[in-house]
């Protein structure tokens, strides 16, 4: 039995994956029902990363949450200076990140990879395992869309 670098088990990954689906799809209704809807300076970079259906993707600005910031630490995931996270359609977005164009082009660039692979499963199938294998940010998914972005906004993120 092999260990994904992260310490979890593929077992593990594959009992737990259907969980983090379900979570994402949550999250997803929830900012969707209550999220903003992308500005009209927004709608053309979401154009620019590729997603299929701009109208759909809601931005929801949370702040630092310190419950929440230990959980990212835990889990090495998600680092102090993540400033997003996509769940398809439905974009967090830190409170201070809310005016930083290149996080958002960033996010909607995962949009467009949710759109490409098919929603939820694929993509977190796909993000995750080479997240834990690779490690972040030098997971392929990761790095398309960090070079998407520079070549965007015109500079690195």
């Amino acid at each position: 039995m092999t260990r994904m670098d992260a310490g979890i088990t593929p077992e593990q990954f594959e009992l737990l994956l259907p969980l983090a689906c379900q979570w994402a799809a949550a999250q997803e209704q929830r900012i969707c029902s209550h999220g903003q809807a992308l500005s009209d300076a927004q709608l053309p970079d979401a154009r620019l990363t590729g997603v299929a259906e701009p109208e759909r993707v809601r931005l929801l600005y949370v702040p630092e949450h310190p419950a929440l910031r230990a959980a990212a630490d835990a889990t090495q995931l998600i680092s102090p200076l993540t400033g997003g996270l996509t769940l398809r359609y439905a974009i967090f977005i830190r409170s201070d990140c809310r005016f930083n164009r290149a996080m958002v082009v960033h996010e909607l660039g995962h949009t467009a990879q949710y759109e490409r692979l098919g929603g939820f499963e694929p993509f977190l199938r796909q993000y995750l395992s080479q997240c834990l294998t690779i490690g972040y940010p030098e997971a392929p998914m990761e790095q398309e869309v960090i070079s998407l972005t520079a070549r965007i906004c015109g500079s690195p993120e």
